[in-house]
């Protein structure tokens, strides 16, 4: 299992955030110039940049183009599971236990690094666990030769460009070796997965031995991570989610990530924390989240939940990561909400874009994934229609959409 979810989740931390489908005009692209004449003028725009010809010899010399990891590339999946789905399986007993232990055992550098960068143990440790099983499941595909070739491909040359050579950088200061720069196939580097420009800009030498390693150095990879999501925003002593319960009537077009409302507002519409328990009527602003729509599981996202949105902007990813940092916290599991939610599977949600597409409601590309725009959409739908806008499909929606 954690093989497979390494798979997946090595195409999808940092990189769903900055990887959009491929528009067709990429698929259909014609390279002018070989893979061969393409590497050698790249090498000399990397020695003009001030890479060290040693370090652009050892990095590139040799490297080969490979048609598998565009074919891997184009194939990539996205986050068509459900929240339920996705959380239930990735926030599992033994991460739990594992990040409590690890928490517990690295107290002192926890300890250290929230009183530099601002950012908790519990939220750290998440992404810790999520991305690489703590360290577990790195990756072992070469990244150069797939840089490289990803940098060669038509779909988004100047992104991996652009890693490659912060990779050339890395190689060059000394950090890894060629032979220790292995990871995701799509590049990503380390225990939580940085690309190799987070790598250059934001890995730190915390244990002091002269270099960032961020593949076998926990206190380079922890430390560095907080960097991150403090360059991310990152408030220090602010909450980021709060699991809350909602009345079965709400303005539910409030409900969205670029909305927000002071806590005193949500109070007057009847939200009140988990357990039943008040929630604090304060000025304190957040956004509600109903990653299943209004049946749902339900919480309030602060500002700081807008740092996990920049990690991955895959929302059911996430909403998982912060939640499972609030579990390592101390809070309980959340409640799955009212009844049965449905759960909408990749042809269903493709479906779904182009009928919402085809009435004007602009929920992007038909790519299987309920992401920001396509719940957008969904919200200017039901709002045409005269049903709850809590921007998640139903069996209704359809119905009424497949009519038109």
């Amino acid at each position: 299992m954690r093989a497979s979810v390494l798979l997946f989740l090595g195409i999808a931390g940092f990189l769903a955030g900055l990887l959009a489908p491929a528009p067709a005009s990429a698929m259909r692209c014609q390279h002018t110039q070989s893979f061969d004449a393409w590497l050698d003028a790249f090498k000399k725009d990397a020695a003009a940049s001030g890479i060290s010809r040693r370090a652009i010899a050892v990095g590139l010399d040799g490297v080969a183009y490979d048609q598998a990891i565009v074919n891997r590339d184009r194939a990539q999946g996205v986050f068509a599971q459900s929240f339920l789905q996705f959380s239930g399986r990735m926030v599992a007993p033994y991460r739990l236990q594992g990040g409590a232990q690890r928490i517990q055992k690295n107290a002192a550098l926890f300890s250290r690094i929230e009183k530099e960068f601002g950012v908790p143990a519990a939220v750290i440790v998440a992404f810790w666990g999520l991305e690489t099983d703590f360290g577990a499941n790195s990756g072992n595909s070469p990244i150069l030769p797939a840089l490289a070739t990803l940098a060669y491909d038509c779909r988004r040359p100047e992104l991996f460009r652009e890693q490659l050579m912060a990779a050339l950088k890395i190689i060059d200061k000394g950090d890894l070796t060629r032979e220790e720069m292995v990871g995701a196939w799509a590049g990503e580097l380390g225990q939580t997965q940085f690309l190799p420009v987070h790598y250059l800009d934001y890995g730190i030498d915390y244990d002091r031995d002269g270099k960032i390693d961020l593949r076998r150095s926990e206190a380079d990879v922890l430390a560095s991570t907080a960097n991150l999501l403090k360059a991310h925003g990152w408030r220090r002593g602010e909450p980021w989610i709060q699991e809350v319960l909602v009345p079965p009537t709400l303005p539910w077009e409030q409900a969205d990530l670029t909305i927000q409302h002071p806590r005193s507002q949500w109070v007057r519409w009847g939200v009140k924390a988990a357990g039943d328990r008040p929630l604090p009527s304060d000025a304190m602003p957040a956004s509600l989240l109903l990653p299943m729509g209004r049946n749902g599981p339900a919480f309030l996202g602060y500002q700081n939940f807008q740092v996990y949105t920049q990690w991955n902007q895959s929302l059911v990813y996430a909403t998982t990561a912060a939640y499972y940092a609030s579990r390592l916290a101390g809070a309980p599991a959340y409640n799955k909400g009212r009844g049965e939610i449905p759960a909408f599977g990749l042809q269903e949600v493709r479906e779904l874009q182009n009928l919402l597409n085809r009435a004007g409601y602009e929920a992007g590309e038909a790519d299987g994934k309920l992401g920001v725009q396509t719940r957008a959409g969904i919200r200017q739908a039901q709002l045409k229609l005269g049903l709850p806008a809590d921007a998640y499909p139903s069996e209704e929606l359809f119905a009424r959409l497949r009519g038109r």
